[in-house]
């Protein structure tokens, strides 16, 4: 994916008055880090990270983060936000090259109707809605989708059966469950069950 540029400033004073001015001047403080570079204390404007972000990759966005004359390639990784209004109050930026392999959380989505589940009156439930993944930053899938179409009641989809993009290696448990269809109270599969329950 082609990156963003976004705009940083450098040499804010840290701390709690510094870190509520800046908030007060429409900007979050952040911090920029990564390859054995000292970690450098960063502003960037509120706005232009919202848009940054807003892409379907979202925090997996590829940045050019412009610093003090530098670029560099970074991910937004942990943000920080205000606990009653949810803005963001703080965010760190990890520095990235293109060739390197890193870890990112990418959407789980459901797609498909399990109509042998339906028929039997049974549910599917998804039990994972995001899977850790190493790539390289350019591979990064923005989500992937698990397609439900063929579960049966007492099935389940693992992590493990899952069809990656090239260069992308799952790093979630190969057993973790996905999704899982459970058979519903009443219907053929729920009466035999209960027959051989009581037999």
């Amino acid at each position: 994916m082609p990156e963003i540029v976004l705009h940083a400033e450098v040499g804010r004073t840290t701390g709690t008055a510094s870190s509520k001015r800046l908030r007060h001047e429409g900007k979050i403080p952040g911090i920029l880090y990564g390859h054995g570079a000292e970690p450098i204390p960063v502003a960037v404007q509120a706005k232009e990270l919202r848009t940054a972000l807003s892409t379907e990759a979202g925090l997996n966005q590829l940045l050019a983060l412009e610093a003090d004359g530098e670029t560099y390639l970074a991910l937004a990784r942990e943000l920080q936000r205000h606990p009653v209004r949810n803005t963001v109050t703080h965010i760190d930026f990890q520095i990235v090259n293109r060739d390197e392999m890193v870890t990112a959380d990418i959407a789980l989505t459901v797609i498909g109707d399990a109509v042998e589940v339906r028929h039997a009156d049974g549910t599917v439930d998804q039990q994972l809605f995001t899977l850790t993944v190493s790539a390289k930053p350019s591979d990064i899938p923005t989500s992937l989708e698990v397609d439900i179409s063929a579960l049966q009641v007492g099935e389940a989809i693992r992590v493990a059966d899952l069809v990656l993009p090239v260069g992308v290696l799952a790093v979630t448990d190969g057993e973790s469950i996905i999704a899982a269809a459970h058979g519903g109270h009443s219907g053929p599969a729920a009466d035999a069950e209960a027959a051989a329950t009581e037999g």
